[in-house]
């Protein structure tokens, strides 16, 4: 399974700034981050996995989408931007098969080229590209702070408006 050294060494070898931080808590989710970090969650992200079906060769594949921790994609919205006929949330350990990442966990960085990854336009409007975020790196105890503008070039996830208008956040809908 990939993990936070993993991921390390593909940015050293980039030569791509970024920390490498030890969380006071282990997480079993993403979402999971600002609190473990003491972070607003604007500044932590996400990547959901979602399985779908290409309506011209027949076959399922998975495609990730990169959003503000605490709040999820629209499937609606997945299934557009990747041509699908229909998605759903992938199964974990159809997650942890592809991507080689503990399902929940999963980095944006180093996920197969066959996975379209696509991220929230809105997020590429409120981060400045100096802004340092944090996302998981495929393990529990540690997360990975990076450039925004760095994240996202390495990365090559297509933005697209994967909220709407109407995003609830995940904390909100629970009270």
């Amino acid at each position: 399974m990939k993990n936070a050294l993993t991921v390390h060494r593909a940015l050293l070898e980039r030569e791509t700034l970024h920390e490498i931080v030890r969380l006071p808590i282990s997480v079993a989710h993403a979402d999971e981050l600002p609190r473990a970090l003491g972070l607003p969650a604007e500044r932590c992200l996400v990547t959901s996995v979602f399985s779908g079906d290409d309506p011209h060769l027949g076959r399922r594949f998975l495609a990730g989408a990169v959003v503000t921790a605490g709040t999820r994609p629209l499937p609606e919205a997945v299934r557009q931007a990747v041509g699908a006929r229909q998605v759903r949330p992938a199964r974990a350990a159809e997650v942890n098969r592809v991507t080689d990442y503990a399902a929940g966990l999963v980095c944006p960085l180093l996920l197969p080229h066959s996975m379209p990854l696509l991220v929230d336009r809105g997020l590429l409007d409120r981060l400045s590209p100096d802004e340092v975020v944090y996302t998981a790196t495929g393990e529990a105890s540690t997360a990975l702070g990076i450039r925004a503008a760095d994240l996202f070039a390495l990365c090559g996830a297509k933005p697209v408006p994967l909220l709407g208008g109407d995003a609830v956040r995940l904390d909100a809908a629970a009270t």
